[in-house]
């Protein structure tokens, strides 16, 4: 289950980072049309948390995934009642349509 972001409590991120970094970041938000730096900043770091909990989702998905595939490969379940009765008539219609 995924966690839901609360937007109505608040909470301060702070980051002490290089000068020419700063630089670079202010460059990159006012070429996006940010606002501020802080939501460039926060912009960037959502679409990078989301996709890391997507990739991460998919892997578990897929992992799951393979784990039933090869459990039913491994562990077939028998024809159930229908299926039988219906390879019985099909038998059926063949010998009869010979």
């Amino acid at each position: 289950m995924e966690k839901q972001l609360t937007l109505s409590k608040k909470a301060r991120f702070d980051a002490k980072i290089p000068k020419v970094q700063k630089e670079l970041f202010e460059h990159a938000a006012s070429l996006g049309g940010f606002r501020t730096l802080t939501d460039f900043v926060i912009n960037a770091v959502q679409e990078k948390a989301t996709a890391i909990i997507q990739e991460h989702n998919t892997i578990l998905a897929s992992e799951k995934d393979r784990e039933i595939f090869f459990n039913a490969l491994t562990n077939p379940v028998g024809p159930n009642k229908r299926l039988q009765d219906a390879a019985e008539q099909y038998k059926k219609f063949i010998q009869e349509n010979k």
